[in-house]
C-alpha cells in the first residue's frame, strides 16, 4: 500500500492522522515501510496493524512513544506487550497455546526471541547443559545470531528433562539427525514449488509451499509419534 492507501485505511479510525504524522512515526523507528528502488514507501497489512496499535495507544490511553516502542519491541520479539491501562488481557488463541501444530509449524514459537539467560530461566536448564546441547548440535540461536527462538526453548525443556532420566546431550544427537532427514523429505516436495511462477498453481508459490510444508511437517510428526507410542506399547504390553 502506498501512504495514501494506509492514510485511507486509518482515517475512519484516526480521523487526525495525517500524512506528516505516518511520517513522523517512521522517523521514530515505530514503523519500517519498505521502499522501492525509486525511493517510494511501501507499507503492508502489518505496518498498517502497527500503526493502527501506535495510534490507539496514544489516543485511547496517553501512552508516550518511549513506552509504545517498547511494547512494539516486545510484539517483534513473540511476546504479549504489558496490558494497555484499562483493556481487557490478550488472550492468545488456540492455534498459539504452546505444542499446538499451529505454533509449531509457523505460529508464534517461531516468532518468539529470547535472550540465552531468559532461555536458561524459562527452560530450567543448567548453562552446562545448554553449552552441551549447542556442542552437538542439537540448539542453535537464531540464524548464528544472539537471539533463540520458541522451537529451542521446547528442545531445551524436552532435554532437561531427559536429563532427569540420565540422558545426556550426546545423546540427543540422533532427534537432531532424524529431524534433518525429515526435513530433507520435506525440501523435496516444497522446493519445486517455490520455484513455480505465479499462474501455475492455484494461489501465490510461496504460500502454497508453506502450506504444504506445514502439512508435511505435521504428518512427519504423526509418524514419528506412532512408531514411539506403538514401539512403547510392545515394550510394556
Amino acid at each position: 500500500m502506498t501512504i495514501g492507501e494506509v492514510m485511507a485505511q486509518l482515517s475512519g479510525e484516526f480521523p487526525d492522522i495525517s500524512i506528516s504524522k505516518i511520517r513522523f512515526l517512521e522517523e521514530q523507528g515505530l514503523v519500517e515501510p519498505q521502499r522501492t528502488p525509486a525511493g517510494y514507501r511501501k507499507f503492508s497489512a502489518e505496518d498498517v496493524e502497527r500503526l493502527r496499535y501506535v495510534l490507539g495507544a496514544q489516543r485511547d490511553h496517553y501512552l508516550p512513544l518511549r513506552v509504545i516502542r517498547e511494547h512494539l519491541e516486545a510484539l517483534d520479539r513473540g511476546f504479549e506487550p504489558p496490558a494497555l491501562p484499562g483493556a481487557a488481557p490478550v488472550v492468545p488463541a488456540a492455534g498459539d497455546a504452546p505444542g499446538a501444530d499451529g505454533d509449531r509449524f509457523g505460529g508464534r514459537a517461531g516468532r518468539l526471541r529470547l535472550t540465552r539467560g531468559e532461555l536458561l530461566r524459562d527452560s530450567g536448564a543448567s548453562e552446562e547443559l545448554l553449552q552441551a546441547l549447542e556442542t552437538f548440535g542439537v540448539v542453535a540461536p537464531v540464524a548464528g545470531g544472539p537471539w533463540f527462538d520458541g522451537e529451542a526453548l521446547e528442545v531445551v525443556r524436552a532435554a532437561a528433562g531427559l536429563a532427569a532420566f540420565g540422558i545426556e546431550a550426546r545423546h540427543l544427537r540422533a532427534f537432531r539427525t532424524a529431524a534433518d532427514r525429515e526435513l530433507a523429505l520435506v525440501e523435496q516436495v516444497v522446493a519445486p514449488l517455490q520455484r513455480q511462477r505465479p499462474g501455475e498453481q492455484t494461489g501465490r508459490p510461496a504460500e502454497r509451499a508453506g502450506e504444504v510444508a506445514r502439512q508435511m511437517a505435521a504428518l512427519c510428526v504423526r509418524l514419528h509419534t506412532a512408531l514411539v507410542a506403538g514401539g512403547l506399547s510392545r515394550m510394556t504390553g
